[in-house]
């Protein structure tokens, strides 16, 4: 039997569930068990859980059949305990380290308590740490044990279950069990406390709190479900109630309610202004129901309230808050003055448009910084103008970008007046990355980030573990995500980081890539078509060679000797080359370049007909690799410098151990991988197939329409995808030529 058990309810946690298990998992102390409840999650939280009980014997997983809420998940979890103890870890928090050794350290010194109070930290996206302002309550004075009567300043640390280690057999005796609603802690915590005989605390911090930024705490959400709360102490009055020894708690405890009460009316963005009344009549009612004899109020404000409650005092009440918030709304409007007097800068014509109604036929486009027609932006417009035509569709682009527009399309120049008056009254703003800064989020405006990519580099705030890669502002960053309605995930590894590296209240749309659909319907006339647009003769092979930009290099450096490798790559293999000009004046290289053996496609607009034509793809770290293996080709790793660019930037996982295909860590490595067709084996296929599993779970080749019909038609049934064996994909350039000459 385990000496601790870890009771982990589970429910929409997707971006943050592996960080808190590997807290659990990678303790030095071992004896322990998990008990993980998947609280019929919609997310991929439950598929996260049942990894990690695969790599883990200690990690046990429970699936509810249906969403039970967070106390009878525990309930769940707790019945199949086998531990000496029973702690509760909520499935956004992490141990901190150490922190289970500490804790057997101290029952073992305090000989078995019924309870382990220990100490926890706030932890802020920011990376702000803010600890306990009562820890000097857990310090060790006195003696080892005791019972809350000896230290009753204990009920007024936050009453909460999870910062504290329970005897099994104690909850057992006394039939500890969480009940169902908001405010669960309340009834399991007190009565738990009120009854044991034998307590102990631990002056160390064990728990780091996640304060989401956005979402994940349902005490924020505005909802009649706070009105739980009187069931709860309902409950703990039941308790004292059915245990008379425990009656000198009446007072305490009933202190401990009102404080309850009184802080969800005064907590904003909890009560429906239209139940406020209701809920405070309520609370004046269970006050004089419950109220001691001779019980002392506090003294001061809080003691006024008290009182108003007593008298049932609504009007003075709600008197007293409408003050407060007139205060609150005077330093309100004050501040806004002062943002109305920045956004100046950006010009009193975009002010005039913003004063405008919303055009709600009209869409704008942006794509890598309004460089290019591209990227899944492109895509979405495609399918727009298919199944939405009314929606007029216009894209935002630099001047220099301009004039190399597609036929067709509609451009405002960033910058000009056509371009703030399309920011200011489009109904949908789509873009791969985010618009600038002064652009502002209008009511009604629909904001689509559709991303540009699956991350294996670190992205958003996990780059504050890398400084070295960046110098961005990350408030500015989140302000500017705050204006997202909706974020494209390619796959639910992607969802699972931008939820955790954007904390913003969007919504996830788990499509595919939109750019992707082509690899999937493509024909063997498009791959033709591609090829030949490059002027890539038919027989021949053609390489594309896209490495990624190193934030510890300036330009554009290839790792690669590109000339030597198109020599030993020999007069039937071309070489094309993604990223900037890559070479200086050497008369060898340019003699390469005009027999076409090397081709610069750096200016190319679309990246997934450079897909279609190569017949293999050679990168490092690039993104790339994500979308190309959609087409389940070769592609082969060149990873030289992967110990410099994993601790420099930061990776979600180790390329070079779940690559997608065969790997090369220096030159003479690949020249030998190309030469002997091992890059195209058996192995090399088994790795491509496990990794479009993991990563192309959505691209069916209906990810546009997918995100059209939600984002512009409004339809909230989703497509169902293509199962993964059915799925096609684009020809490769051998098997469109075979077509051609069959025909």
């Amino acid at each position: 039997m385990p000496r601790l058990s870890l009771v982990v309810p589970v429910y929409k946690v997707q971006g943050y569930l592996a960080e808190c298990l590997d807290s659990v998992l990678g303790q030095d102390y071992t004896d322990f068990e998990v008990i993980a409840v998947d609280d019929c999650s919609p997310d991929g939280s439950g598929a996260i859980l049942d990894q990690y009980a695969q790599r883990d014997a200690r990690v046990h997983v429970i699936h509810l059949t249906e969403n039970v809420g967070l106390g009878r998940a525990r309930n769940a979890g707790m019945e199949k305990t086998q531990g000496d103890y029973v702690l509760f870890l909520d499935s956004d928090d992490t141990l901190a380290d150490g922190a289970l050794g500490a804790i057997s350290e101290r029952l073992d010194a305090t000989g078995d308590p019924e309870i382990l109070v220990y100490d926890y930290a706030r932890t802020y996206w920011d990376g702000r740490v803010r600890p306990n302002q009562l820890a000097d309550l857990l310090k060790h004075d006195g003696p080892d044990v005791f019972s809350l009567a000896e230290r009753p300043q204990l009920l007024d640390l936050l009453q909460i279950v999870w910062n504290k280690a329970y005897r099994r057999d104690f909850v057992t005796r006394h039939g500890l069990t969480f009940p169902p609603g908001y405010y669960e802690d309340a009834p399991w915590t007190f009565c738990s406390l009120i009854s044991a005989e034998r307590i102990a605390v631990l002056d160390r911090v064990c728990v780091l709190y996640r304060q989401r930024r956005e979402g994940g705490n349902i005490l924020k959400t505005v909802s009649r479900k706070h009105f739980d709360v009187f069931d709860q102490y309902r409950r703990v009055f039941e308790y004292v109630d059915a245990h008379p020894g425990l009656d000198s708690w009446r007072g305490p405890l009933f202190r401990k309610m009102v404080d309850h009460y009184l802080t969800v009316l005064e907590r904003p963005g909890r009560l429906p202004q239209d139940a406020r009344a209701e809920f405070f009549h309520r609370a004046a009612a269970d006050y004089r129901a419950r109220l001691p004899e001779g019980f002392q109020r506090p003294g001061g404000g809080r003691g006024h309230k008290f009182g108003m409650l007593e008298r049932d005092a609504y009007t003075a009440m709600a008197g007293a808050t409408a003050a407060v918030r007139l205060r609150q709304a005077v330093r309100t409007r004050t501040r806004m003055a002062l943002n109305r007097s920045k956004r100046s800068a950006m010009g009193v014509f975009y002010q005039s448009q913003l004063r405008l109604p919303l055009d709600e036929n009209l869409a704008l486009f942006s794509a890598y910084w309004s460089r290019s027609v591209s990227c899944n932006p492109a895509a979405i417009d495609a399918e727009l103008a298919r199944r939405a035509p009314h929606i007029r569709r216009v894209w935002a682009l630099r001047p220099e970008a301009a004039d190399r527009a597609p036929k067709g399309v509609e451009v405002v120049r960033v910058g000009s007046k056509d371009y703030w008056a399309a920011l200011a009254r489009a109904k949908y703003l789509v873009n791969n990355v985010n618009f600038a800064d002064a652009v502002v989020k209008r009511e009604g405006q629909v904001h689509l980030q559709t991303h540009h990519g699956t991350p294996l580099k670190t992205m958003g705030l996990d780059q504050r573990k890398y400084p070295a890669s960046t110098d961005m502002d990350f408030d500015k960053l989140l302000e500017r995500c705050d204006r997202w309605d909706f974020s494209i995930s390619s796959n639910r590894f992607s969802t699972a980081v931008w939820e955790r590296v954007y904390p913003c209240s969007y919504e996830s749309l788990e499509t595919g890539y939109p750019r992707n659909d082509i690899l999937v319907t493509a024909t063997s006339d498009d791959v033709r078509r591609a090829r030949k647009a490059l002027d890539l003769s038919d027989g021949a092979k053609a390489f594309l060679y896209m490495p990624t930009h190193r934030e510890y290099q300036p330009g554009f450096t290839p790792s690669l000797d590109l000339a030597r490798l198109a020599e030993e790559l020999g007069p039937d293999v071309t070489l094309m080359v993604r990223g900037h000009y890559f070479y200086g004046s050497s008369p060898h290289v340019a003699e390469l370049r005009r027999s076409g053996r090397i081709v610069d496609v750096s200016g190319h607009a679309r990246v997934e007909e450079l897909y279609l034509a190569a017949d293999a793809l050679i990168t490092d770290y690039s993104s790339a690799m994500f979308d190309y293996a959609v087409l389940d080709r070769p592609i082969i790793v060149f990873a030289p410098d992967w110990d410099i660019y994993s601790a420099v930037r930061g990776t979600y996982f180790n390329l070079l151990e779940e690559s997608p295909g065969a790997v090369a860590t220096s030159q003479a490595e690949l020249i030998r991988l190309l030469g002997s067709d091992e890059y195209d084996g058996d192995r090399a296929a088994e790795l491509r197939a496990a990794f479009r599993r993991r990563f192309c779970e959505f691209d069916d080749g209906r990810a546009a329409e997918r995100v059209v019909r939600r984002v512009f038609l409004g339809e909230k049934t989703p497509l169902p995808f293509v199962p993964f064996a059915e799925r096609p994909h684009a020809p490769t350039p051998a098997q469109a030529l075979e077509l051609v000459e069959r025909a």
